[in-house]
């Protein structure tokens, strides 16, 4: 049986591990949180004491974190020194391309196969199965990472060479940031000129506007039954992640010389929302916040 270490069992973790452990694979999971290891029992993981034990005999890693630093540490101080050298390794937090590149190299200079795998879809799409994920690793090695994908995914792309799935993201992420705003504005727009908000989306979703932030994920109430905005703004890509990944594609932008004004004009904007004390809420709530509808 493929033996799956996994650490990181958060909002996005916790559902990934459960759909290696549905597939049939055997899964050994750690995080720091107590109740996240007890749910991960409840759906069919064993549960190691540290991250080290849990990568011991593992033909599969994967990690989801929250930042680059966690990464490097964790790589360092637990998988590189204790995972069997034919385990393949897969980090699919979101984090800089420089950390990506740094951890995929000291892998290969162990001898691991090793790819960034960032994914796309939110914690509904997690609990689904039906990620979308980044790859970046060899092309010989993308076969394997694939398969070893599979029980989470809908959809797995490999983007290039180690650092591309971690390029691939924050590139997308801004996009997805910058078309939510300019998406919650026209609503705004739309109501202060009247417009029914069902009408403008009936419209909108079938004209020259239509995008993913409208259709699928739209911040209105109503019109998508799905979307966060029917439940509070609960659940969903919390407003803090998107703009941690904001902070990394401005980052990026500076380094390579990219000009990308509406990526920092929407990194501005998400950081209000989060200053407000909005932080945990869906990324759509900026739509309350230019309605002049939250302190």
């Amino acid at each position: 049986m493929t033996r799956v270490a996994f650490i990181g069992l958060g909002n996005m973790g916790s559902g990934m591990a459960a759909n290696q452990a549905k597939a049939g694979r055997e899964v050994v999971a750690f995080d720091l949180s107590a109740d996240a290891m007890a749910r991960a029992k409840e759906q069919g993981m064993s549960g190691a004491g540290s991250a080290a034990e849990a990568v011991k005999d593992a033909n599969i890693v994967i990690t989801m974190l929250p930042a680059g630093s966690h990464v490097r540490d964790v790589y360092d101080q637990a998988i590189l020194p204790n995972a069997p050298k034919d385990a393949l390794l897969l980090d699919c937090s979101t984090i800089d391309v420089d950390s990506a590149r740094t951890v995929a190299r000291d892998a290969s200079m162990q001898g691991f196969r090793a790819a960034d795998a960032p994914v796309s879809g939110g914690t509904a799409a997690a609990t689904g199965g039906t990620l979308t994920f980044m790859v970046g690793c060899r092309e010989q090695d993308f076969a394997d990472m694939e398969d070893a994908l599979k029980p989470m995914a809908k959809a797995i792309i490999r983007a290039g060479d180690a650092g591309a799935g971690q390029a691939a993201k924050i590139c997308n992420n801004m996009l997805l940031g910058i078309s939510m705003i300019a998406t919650c504005e026209a609503f705004v727009l739309a109501e202060r000129l009247g417009l029914d908000p069902q009408k403008f989306f009936d419209i909108s979703s079938k004209a020259s506007g239509q995008c993913w932030s409208l259709t699928s994920y739209c911040p209105w109430p109503g019109p998508v039954p799905t979307a966060p905005s029917n439940r509070d703004y609960e659940g969903g890509f919390a407003t803090a992640m998107m703009l941690k990944d904001l902070r990394l594609a401005q980052e990026a932008a500076m380094s390579s010389g990219a000009d990308t004004p509406l990526g920092g004009g929407a990194q501005a904007l998400y950081a209000e929302l989060n200053d407000r004390g909005y932080g945990a809420k869906d990324f759509s709530f900026m739509l309350q916040m230019l309605r002049g509808a939250v302190q």
